[in-house]
């Protein structure tokens, strides 16, 4: 073959790689994708993203203000109330007293929480108000179904968990939390409580591109459980990377935590039933393994996501929250499918 003729086989091998590459680089390049998807997306981003891996921080990205009348920006270290990402917590903290004795998790709840008069309290266990299978849909209501039988989320058990924490502890929930928050060293994580919103973002509801801030306040002394703790991405970093890693949890009891025991369906997850375990939700049916869970509520959006094969944490958080439920955590849900399309799942 002379040099004349190696030069069509040489264009299209340049032509090829070129291609190749460039397709590479898109699909590797999460962090431009992120970053395009924040600044130009519609319904409005206004939070916080961050992504870990390996325990470290490898992209950041804040937008928007954490009070639109005085136009503060939020930064990195701006709080958020985090709602049912709560129930997380809620749940390791009742698996702490698991191991040291005090809880068992196929007891009744009447046996820690003896207030209670309704006849269910003897048949409803504490493994059910963990993985939302009690049937609790009012305390002065009957059940919606037999405790075991079926799945209602909602806040109430986690409520209740947060009482048996009290009960075997002691002690307040917002002291035995942020007790744990202490010793993990997440400096802006605490329990909500009005003497310490200072330095909180204002939540706002989003109607049709509108924002106005969230007047009621949902979370009070009876629901920290469910919905409680104020947090940072930094901090549910730090979160991820001691829970996940067995530095809070002994491994049997981790196992605990996140063994699905019921199927559930949320849309932010998919379509099709996934496992719910105790306060995460265990994702098995997309290209990569995740567990984690959302919360919304008091105009804050949050999604919190760990992916154990990679090592990976993704975790958004907002101060605005849609009323369309269709608009429901867009952004989050974007970002989690660019990364779901990334490179950085598939290695450790």
């Amino acid at each position: 073959m002379n040099s004349i003729s190696r030069i069509p086989l040489l264009l299209s091998f340049l032509f090829l790689f070129s291609n190749c590459n460039s397709f590479a680089q898109k699909k590797d390049n999460y962090a431009a994708q992120i970053d395009s998807l924040i600044t130009n997306t519609s319904p409005i981003f206004n939070g916080v993203v961050l992504i870990s891996k390996n325990g470290k921080t490898i992209y950041s990205k804040v937008k928007g203000v954490a009070n639109f009348a005085s136009k503060k920006p939020l930064t990195i270290d701006s709080e958020f109330e985090i709602m049912s990402n709560s129930k997380l917590i809620a749940a390791v903290l009742v698996l702490l007293e698991v191991e040291k004795g005090k809880i068992n998790l196929q007891d009744p709840i009447k046996k820690y929480l003896p207030e209670l008069k309704q006849t269910w309290a003897d048949s409803i266990t504490v493994h059910q108000l963990l993985n939302h299978t009690h049937g609790i849909v009012d305390l002065q209501k009957p059940l919606a179904f037999k405790p075991g039988t079926d799945f209602k989320y909602g806040n109430i058990s986690f409520n209740l968990l947060g009482k048996i924490v009290e009960f075997t502890t002691k002690k307040s929930y917002s002291e035995v939390a942020d007790a744990l928050f202490r010793k993990l060293n997440m400096r802006n994580t605490f329990c909500y409580s009005e003497d310490k919103k200072q330095n909180l973002t204002t939540g706002y509801n989003n109607k049709n591109g509108i924002l106005e801030p969230d007047e009621e306040i949902q979370i009070n002394a009876e629901t920290l459980g469910g919905d409680g703790v104020v947090s940072t991405v930094k901090d549910l970093a730090i979160w991820n990377n001691n829970l996940h890693k067995g530095k809070i949890l002994k491994p049997e009891t981790y196992q605990l935590l996140i063994q699905p025991s019921v199927l559930s369906q949320h849309n932010f997850f998919g379509k099709e039933k996934d496992g719910y375990a105790y306060g995460i939700r265990v994702i098995e049916k997309e290209t990569v393994k995740y567990i984690g869970h959302t919360g919304l509520g008091d105009g804050f959006s949050s999604v919190n996501l760990y992916f154990p094969e990679s090592d990976v944490s993704l975790i958004v958080l907002e101060n605005q929250m849609n009323e369309d439920a269709k608009l429901f955590y867009i952004s989050e849900f974007k970002i989690k499918n660019i990364l779901l399309k990334s490179d950085l799942l598939n290695k450790k």
